[in-house]
């Protein structure tokens, strides 16, 4: 990652993010966010479709099971600093009575986060008690950046498609909806471009040739 990558963590900001489910679309919104220096949790019930999957249809691998992949991509999000808690699940989310941020309510307790990442697969009823508005085809309505109606609350995957629900589209999602919280932290469009100087320094002799 470029010197740049990191600048969310030495410009004073503090922003966290919480994303409620650990399939593709939730643990690649958590990877770019982590990576990029926000505070990240991810709250997995371990509910992913991917466990029934095999994966020959994603660009850049042959073939590969599910239940592999989830494995590979939860150990890449821990490496960059993800609070992950597998089998804890939300229970609620709302607007925070400042006005500012939200709370996660899960049966272990309560956690604030100034952005959501909702990526619960077809279960929709978090966005919907968050009164994010509905499509007539009954899935959550998401601009192109992924953000709901409601301010700073991002639905991904499964949620936002009445049929389409695919892995690759998934991981999309998720970048999109990291993406933009990272430019709205920053006050500016973000990207995140990494080079082979920028791998070598993260992984060392790991890097592959």
């Amino acid at each position: 990652m470029s010197d740049d990558a990191n600048a969310t963590a030495d410009d004073g900001s503090d922003a966290s993010v919480i994303v409620v489910g650990g399939g593709p679309a939730g643990l690649s919104a958590a990877l770019f966010t982590a990576k990029n220096g926000l505070e990240t949790t991810v709250f997995d019930a371990d509910g992913t479709w991917m466990h029934k999957a095999h994966l020959f249809n994603y660009l850049g691998i042959g073939s590969v099971g599910g239940t592999e992949f989830m494995e590979t991509a939860r150990q890449q999000v821990d490496s960059f600093g993800v609070d992950r808690r597998q089998g804890e699940e939300v229970t609620s989310v709302e607007a925070a009575d400042t006005g500012d941020g939200f709370v996660v309510a899960t049966e272990d307790g309560e956690y604030e986060a100034d952005y959501v990442v909702l990526a619960t697969g077809a279960n929709r009823d978090l966005a919907d008690d968050l009164g994010c508005v509905f499509t007539e085809e009954d899935v959550v309505d998401v601009d192109v950046e992924m953000e709901t109606s409601v301010d700073n609350v991002y639905a991904t995957g499964a949620m936002v498609r009445p049929e389409e629900w695919q892995a690759a589209i998934a991981v999309g999602d998720g970048a999109a909806a990291a993406l933009n919280i990272l430019s709205d932290v920053k006050g500016e469009h973000y990207h995140d471009f990494d080079v082979p100087a920028d791998a070598e320094r993260v992984f060392g002799d790991a890097v592959a040739e």
